[in-house]
């Protein structure tokens, strides 16, 4: 399992807040052609909580769940700061994907910014599919994203470069053929103060799996509606698209 212990503490300050109001703008299209009307909305892997934030302004129900401690203590203290800025404070659960358990029944889940992908084990996506399946009201919206198999094994031996004035991470590619494992090894610089800088490191895995096989997994768990979508688009993936939306529906 993956450690954010470092990470996390300047995950923030490596991504830019402009993306996630655009994910949410996404994400209502799909709310608005719902048959059910969504009000209390699972973030699953919701990291350090931006998006939930973001929808959570927009006037959701949020509840975030995710498995990194470290993640969700910055998604507490982000909540905390905004106050009475957000119209309904969120919720946030340390659970993984497959072993979720809710107080109730939602509206929609949504899994986002590739974190299907982080679960490695497809016997246990399973279970996390049957377990948003069991939360979900009849004709719920489970929505969520993955990097295509292509993308995956396009990064095999790059190195990538994210810089801000308190972080830097340089972050290297190896894909794993056999294995449909994509590896990220990290190091982390965060600032600490004056000329002092730490260093961390950390190793992430990203598993390649392929559309069929997902809309396989999703029949399984119970889903009955299954639609995929290119990236952030209304419309059906094209060949070659690096990420791809999938939406299902529990069924009434």
């Amino acid at each position: 399992m993956e450690s954010y212990e470092f990470l996390a503490g300047c995950y923030d300050a490596l991504t830019t807040d402009v993306r996630y109001p655009l994910w949410a703008d996404y994400l209502e299209k799909h709310f608005a052609k719902s048959r059910l009307p969504i009000h209390t909305v699972l973030d699953l892997a919701c990291g350090t909580g931006s998006l939930t934030v973001e929808l959570a302004r927009r006037g959701y129900e949020m509840i975030g769940a995710d498995r990194s401690e470290e993640m969700l203590a910055q998604a507490q203290e982000k909540t905390a700061e905004l106050g009475e800025a957000l119209p309904i404070r969120p919720i946030f659960l340390h659970q993984s994907m497959e072993k979720l358990d809710l107080y109730g029944t939602i509206d929609a889940c949504v899994c986002c910014l590739d974190s299907v992908n982080y679960v490695t084990r497809p016997d246990l996506l399973a279970k996390a599919f049957q377990r948003v399946h069991l939360f979900l009201m009849p004709g719920g919206l489970f929505i969520f994203d993955i990097n295509t198999p292509e993308k995956l094994k396009g990064l095999d031996g790059q190195v990538f470069l994210d810089e801000t004035e308190d972080a830097y991470c340089v972050w290297r590619a190896e894909y794993a053929p056999r294995r449909r494992i994509c590896t990220y090894a990290m190091d982390v610089f965060r600032h600490v103060r004056g000329d002092l800088w730490e260093r961390g490191t950390e190793l992430h895995e990203e598993y390649a799996y392929e559309p069929d096989q997902l809309e396989e997994m999703l029949r399984q768990a119970g889903f009955g509606q299954i639609k995929r979508y290119g990236e952030r688009k209304m419309r059906a993936p094209k060949a070659g698209e690096e990420r791809i939306f999938f939406v299902a529906r529990k069924d009434f």
